[in-house]
């Protein structure tokens, strides 16, 4: 590369403002950057708002943690997205008409808990609206996900990428910490009603987004929509270590950062020096480390910055590893420490970010993004309890040690499809059978197999954790494993049928993956030519 290159493309680095710039200096980035505004809303009233609100006027915490539960429609929003593949809105196109018919749906049901969040017996009736915020705002997740997969050009990923995740923080800050800050200086009724108006304006950018410069014929049927997402990713090369990777790749950093607040708890730090580091400098660092991020990633290439990022992310645990040796509090290495992990977490996510988009088929955007972002949820759902556990056993220091090692097997898968040095990675997808396609019959078969152990291992893992739990609480009673597995199949309340309903959508999806592995790699169903254009095999550099 020559001296004249090189000097460009340092010249080419924008900073965090010149990254939010830039997204708006095109109405396809500005549009996706603005629209993801109307993603954090919702989130930061379910999340963080609800709940000090109903405690704050004497709800029973058991109903407020049961309320909690209106979370899960973002765990669970792969389950609808074909419907979204599928058909199509009468109206402003097939993303932009369902990102229309979600907002109208948010502003409808944020409008509605005014007239009832001040009334505690009504605690049911908030944690229905509630829930049925999640709903919709998983729908509009979808669907915002999408567009911005299919409408985007290549070099405009990065960039957006950033710009996103920049919106979408301050707009969970204003629907979650300053709606609770401004609830005690007016009311909650004014407050969730100024929330809801600021869907309108997002409707109105929905309303004049473009449409992508490429347009997909949706699948013929509701079948075609469920299944060929699951064949198109899987006959892609290494599919199945491209799934693996998304699990690990942010392992390291979900184990590290799960159970931060106790940390400093445990560490002596005051709430003020608390409230301080992750409200202000944790956020502000994750923002300007995304937008770096995904900027960055357009420089360096997709495989470059999966691996630069990936390394620097891994290691800045050791901050932690130096707050705990310090052994009493000390302000400054504190706050550094978490600075500097947080932009790290958000460097990886831009980068990582990209790598979704560029995974996902425009034809079934909805579905295979929703399912590829709720694979990249899992650990962070899981982490906790890892990390609980962890932490009692071994302690705080050996445990952020022991986060830094968990982070090498994602790069080890990372090196399996982007070799070290390559730039730009292609994904292919083949078009046509490759082997002797098996029948229906062992398909059928190999899905309910695979579905049934997989139910299996998750109630036996459920159970387990359970009994462990017990044990730490009442250890003269001995480890007990039939009883809390029993209990998962005689459900009493809300929460069990929760956990057993997790188990069975676990069982069905890994039954599903297991019959379109097979498929993909038997030939026994593929997409047609239209659906899955041939492209080159491997990964290639520049």
């Amino acid at each position: 590369m020559s001296e004249q290159d090189k000097s460009g493309q340092k010249a080419a680095r924008p900073g965090t403002w010149a990254s939010l710039a830039r997204a708006m200096a095109s109405w396809r980035t500005a549009s996706v950057t603005l629209l993801s505004f109307s993603s954090g809303l919702p989130l930061g009233l379910v999340w963080i708002a609800i709940p000090d609100w109903l405690r704050s006027i004497g709800v029973d915490i058991r109903v407020v943690g049961l309320i909690t539960l209106a979370q899960a429609p973002w765990s669970f929003k792969f389950l609808w997205s074909p419907l979204m593949d599928r058909y199509v809105p009468p109206f402003w196109g097939r993303r932009r008409g369902w990102m229309a018919v979600a907002q109208v749906a948010l502003f409808a049901t944020t409008l509605a808990l005014a007239g009832v969040g001040n009334h505690p017996e009504a605690a049911w009736v908030v944690g229905a609206l509630a829930m049925a915020v999640a709903f919709a705002s998983a729908t509009q997740d979808i669907a915002i996900d999408a567009y911005a997969v299919e409408v985007l050009r290549k070099d405009e990923q990065g960039v957006a990428v950033g710009a996103r995740v920049a919106l979408y923080r301050a707009a969970m800050f204003i629907a979650g910490s300053a709606s609770i800050t401004l609830a005690g200086r007016v009311s909650w009724k004014w407050v969730v009603i100024g929330l809801a108006a600021l869907y309108l304006p997002m409707l109105f950018v929905t309303r004049f987004a473009p449409e992508p410069e490429e347009h997909f014929t949706p699948p013929k049927s509701l079948r075609d929509a469920v299944w060929y997402p699951f064949v198109g990713f899987l006959a892609r090369h290494r599919a199945l270590e491209i799934l693996a990777f998304v699990f690990l790749y942010k392992l390291a950093d979900n184990l590290g950062g799960t159970l931060l607040r106790p940390f400093l708890v445990d560490m002596g730090y005051s709430d003020i020096h608390r409230g301080v580091a992750l409200g202000t400098i944790g956020l502000f660092g994750t923002i300007a480390g995304t937008l770096i991020g995904g900027a960055w990633t357009t420089v360096l290439g997709l495989g470059r910055a999966l691996w630069v990022f990936g390394v620097i992310q891994i290691v800045s645990n050791i901050g932690y590893v130096l707050v705990a040796r310090a052994g009493e509090p000390n302000v400054m290495l504190m706050y550094c420490a978490i600075g500097f992990e947080q932009v790290t977490q958000g460097l990886g996510t831009g980068a990582f970010s990209v790598l979704l988009m560029r995974l996902t088929q425009k034809r079934f955007s909805a579905t295979q993004f929703a399912l590829l972002s709720s694979l990249f949820s899992i650990p962070r759902v899981v982490a906790g309890p890892i990390a609980g556990f962890l932490v009692y056993s071994i302690g705080w220091e050996p445990f952020f040690w022991f986060t830094m090692v968990g982070g090498i097997p994602g790069l080890l898968l990372l090196a399996r499809f982007v070799p070290l040095g390559v730039r730009d990675p292609d994904f292919d997808v083949q078009s046509r059978p490759v082997a002797r396609a098996v029948s229906r019959s062992v398909l059928m078969g190999s899905a309910v197999v695979s579905a049934v152990l997989a139910m299996g291992v998750g109630a036996a893992l459920t159970a387990l954790l359970t009994a462990v739990q017990n044990l730490r609480k009442t250890p003269q009673a001995g480890f007990d494993f039939g009883t809390p597995f029993a209990a998962l199949f005689q459900p009493a309340g809300v929460t069990d049928w929760v956990t057993l309903a997790s188990i069975a959508v676990f069982g069905l999806t890994v039954g599903l993956l297991t019959a379109a592995v097979l498929a993909a790699r038997s030939g026994a169903f593929y997409l047609p030519d239209e659906e899955a254009p041939p492209t080159p095999s491997g990964a290639t550099g520049t």
